[in-house]
Formats: structure tokens, sequence, C-alpha cells
């Protein structure tokens, strides 16, 4: 049984996939948290408020300043032939630099806005954010290289390399009596700069033969990257965002002590929060690369991974906490419960986006997420001086709460809409002038195969636009369903590269 069980998940890439980044995952959770274990023991309190408020906001200005390349990469990877070194080159060295440079300005600015920044001024602080933020913009966008090509194992051992790195500098800073910010700081983000650089002289040309980082030619990938900006960027911009905001808004409302007790509860959840978004990039993966897969498959992973370790959290959690001290247990245990729950309705919306993305649907990707950042970083600025770090918690929950509820209204709009109509919410994104009716488009949702309906059949396409339904286009007279046959000749259909609308054009 185990060996057909080992046969079925080598052959399923959705699951393989899925359950190596989810690996990934675990392994970055679990030895993060024996890192910051150990740094709790060796560094005071204080000391570790300042030192993971500016990883906070390292992991903040990364997510601003990436240029949503990760998932241009998932996107354009797959098929780049010749390409494949100039998409990556540009990606990583353009993403660097954009980070480094709202680095800079964050920098510069936080200190004089906020008070409880001040450990950012000056040449040091300055330095500080920079390297950290730009490590983790090379090692996300590294990572998202090996999810374009489905290589699982890879960014596995990467991050399994990285994930001792640190806590092996981290012993070693300790041992030579260094007990501050700056050791945790060093510890954390020198692993991850030396692993990139493996990855990036060794690692991609494993992945790809014969493959290897250049600069020359990389300005022809700035319009790609307006493009992703435009599109994919918004999009990861309002998902991500407010998980790297809020320990960086406890620190401007609480100050740096009240985020240790957050941070040291947020990272203990993030084990779970980080699994959705994980499944949600390689169910893209999957369909950018043509594969048949339904988010009922991916959901049925995330809920098999998630379900015990959320309720051992629930059960255990504050004597987990206590591992780092009772102060910890005491202060944070009822918001890592809330923390624990949220990861339900969390998973909903990831999976639900990573599909509408998939189709093409970046409006309402966009807009979804607006609305669960929106709710989730207001209500937090709003509760946390009265409710302390749980105020966060609640804020986070409510937010995912009221997202996961929109999917399913969104679903049900879209399933009792008539044949043509747009979707609700900005489902739909289809150009066409009243003339050009009966060309209807339907768009494919495995990441860009796009299917133009002939006229004789224009009366009858339907396009399934819903959270669940079947994802197949109307061909030609000759094709039937499923997506596979082109339409006329005389029409095409292009969709930009991250844009949010496809467009018709007649053939010369």
């Amino acid at each position: 049984m185990l060996i057909t069980a080992a046969r079925r998940l080598a052959g399923d890439s959705l699951a393989r996939n899925s359950l190596l980044i989810m690996a990934t995952t675990v392994i970055n959770g679990g030895l993060g948290y024996c890192f910051w274990m150990l740094a709790a023991r060796a560094v005071p309190t204080w000391q570790i408020g300042t030192a993971t408020a500016l990883i906070s906001a390292a992991t903040a200005v990364s997510m601003i300043a990436n240029l949503g390349a990760g998932h241009m990469f998932i996107q354009r990877l797959p098929a780049a032939g010749g390409d494949w070194s100039r998409i990556v080159s540009g990606g990583l060295i353009f993403g660097a630099l954009a980070t480094a440079a709202v680095a800079t300005a964050g920098a510069l600015v936080a200190p004089r806005l906020v008070e409880n920044f001040s450990f950012l001024s000056g040449s040091t602080g300055l330095a500080a954010l920079t390297c950290a933020a730009v490590a983790v913009t090379v090692t996300t966008l590294l990572d998202n290289v090996y999810v374009a090509h489905r290589a699982g194992r890879g960014m596995f051992v990467r991050n399994l390399g990285l994930a001792l790195g640190k806590i092996v500098a981290l012993l070693a800073v300790v041992a030579m009596g260094w007990h501050s910010a700056g050791a945790v700081l060093i510890s954390w983000t020198l692993p991850i700069l030396l692993v990139s650089a493996v990855t990036m002289i060794a690692g991609l040309g494993r992945l790809r033969s014969g493959a290897r980082l250049r600069a020359a030619g990389i300005v022809a990938e700035l319009p790609h990257l307006r493009a992703a900006l435009t599109g994919h960027h918004l999009i990861n911009l309002s998902q991500a965002g407010p998980a790297a905001l809020l320990p960086v808004m406890v620190t401007a409302r609480l100050g740096a002590d009240a985020n240790a007790h957050f941070y040291l509860a947020w990272m203990t959840a993030s084990m779970l929060f980080m699994v959705s978004p994980a499944v949600a990039s390689a169910l893209y993966a999957e369909r950018t690369n043509a594969a048949r897969v339904s988010v009922t498959r991916a959901a049925v992973v995330v809920g098999a991974v998630v379900g015990g370790p959320g309720a051992v959290l629930l059960l255990a959690g504050d004597r987990i906490l206590a591992l780092f001290s009772a102060g910890y247990a005491d202060t944070s245990g009822l918001l890592l419960k809330i923390l624990v729950i949220a990861a339900i309705p969390d998973a909903i919306t990831n999976l639900a986006v990573a599909h509408w993305r998939s189709r093409g649907e970046f409006r309402r990707c966009r807009r979804l997420n607006i609305v669960r950042a929106g709710a989730c970083l207001s209500l937090t600025w709003l509760l946390l001086p009265g409710w302390g770090v749980t105020g966060a918690g609640i804020a986070w929950l409510t937010g995912q709460t009221a997202s996961a509820l929109l999917v399913f209204l969104l679903a049900a709009t879209s399933r009792l809409r008539p044949a043509g109509a747009d979707g609700c919410f900005g489902g739909r994104e289809t150009a066409g002038s009243a003339s050009q009716a009966s060309a209807a488009v339907t768009e494919g949702c495995f990441g860009g195969r796009e299917t133009a309906v002939s006229a004789s059949q224009a009366s009858a396409a339907v396009t399934d636009c819903c959270f669940e339904g079947p994802e197949a286009a109307l061909g030609d007279s000759r094709g039937g369903a499923g997506g596979a046959e082109v339409g006329p000749a005389d029409r095409r259909v292009e969709r930009h590269e991250a844009g949010d609308a496809p467009a018709i054009r007649r053939s010369r």
C-alpha cells in the first residue's frame, strides 16, 4: 500500500511539488523556531524586539519592491527557450535594485515619522535594512524559479541549507560573546546571502542545462517587469503585504518589546499560513505548464497538511510558547489560538486567488485581496492600543473571514449569472465591441491557453467563471469541448503579459 501511494505521489505533479514546497515551509518554520528559541534565550527581550522589528521591516520592503518578478518567472519560464537566462537575470537584478532603493528610502524616512523606528537611523540601520531586504528579495525570487519548473526538490535542499546555516551562524556569534540585536540580524541575513550566491553560481545550471546569469540584454526585460508590476505584483502585494506589515504596525503602535511577543506567536502560526500559499503557487505552476488541476485537489492537500499541526497548536500552543519563556505564553497564548483559526479562511482566499489568476482574472484577484488587506490593516491599527497584541490577531481573523465569505459569494453569483454576462466583482475581463459579440472569447484556466469561439457557436458559448466549476472552452465545429482547438483563422486572442483583459482583433 505504501509503495502504491508513493508511486501515485511521484506521478502527481501537483501533490509532489506542493508537498516539497510545504516541506520547505516546515523546514523553514521548524528550524526557524529553533533559531528564535536560541535567540530568545541568548539575547535580551528588548534586543530581540529590535531584531524582529528590523527583519519585519525588511520583509515588508522586499514585498513592496520585488516588482512581481516571482510570478512572472512562473508565467514565462516554462516556455522561455533561449530567453531563460535573460528573464531570470533581469528579474533578479531589477528586483534587488528596486529593493535597495525602497530600503534606503525607508531607513531615511521611517525614524523621522515614527519614534519606535529610531533603530533604523544612521548608517548602521540603513545598511542592516538594505542587506536584509535584498537578501529576502533574492531568495524569494530564486524559490520562484524552482517553482516555475516544478523543481520542488531543489528548492527544499537550498532552504534546508539556509535554515541550518542560520542556526550555525547564531551559535557561532553567541559563542563569540555577542548578545545583541546585531548578532541576531547577522545570523539571520548572512546565510541567506551565501546560499543565494551558491544557488546563482551552481544551482541554476543544474535546474536548466547551460543556464547562467548575465547582465547583457536585461533592459529588454523592463516592459515585462512593468506588466508584472501592474498585474502580478499588485495581487501579491495586496495578498502578502498585510502579513509583512503586521509586525511593523505592532512596533509602531506598541513598541519593539511588544513586537517580540507578537512576532514569536506570529512565527509559530506562520507554519500554517505558509501552506496554502505554497499549494497555490504549485497550482498556478501546474496550470502554466498546461496541466489540468482542480481547486478541490489543491484544497485537499492544504487540509491534509494543516489539520494535524493546527490541532496541536490549538491544544498546546501555550506550552509551546512557554519554551521561549513564561512571559511569552502569558502574553501571546490567546493570540496564537486566534491566528491558528484564521488559517482556514486564509487558505480559502489564497486558493481562490490562484484559481482566478490562472484564468487571467487579475482584476478580481486584486480587488479581493485589497478587501482582505484593508480590513486586516485598518482593524489592526484601531485595536492594538486597547487590546494589545491580541488585537492584531482579532483583526487578522476578521479580515480573513470577510474575504473567505466574499469568495463564496462570488462563486455563487458566478454560477447563477447568465451566459455572456460579466463576472461580478470584475471577474471576467474581456474586451470587445457589440459588433464582436458573436465572437465570444473564453479564457483557458491553464496559464495562458486562450481559445476563440467561432461565430456559429457564439450563442452557445458559456464560460464557467465560478470558483469550482469546470474549466473548458468551446472550440470550433471540429474541436468539441476542452479548449484544445483554436477558432477561425480570421480571429485570434491576445492576452497581455500580466494585464487585465484579453483583446480581440482581426488578423490582416
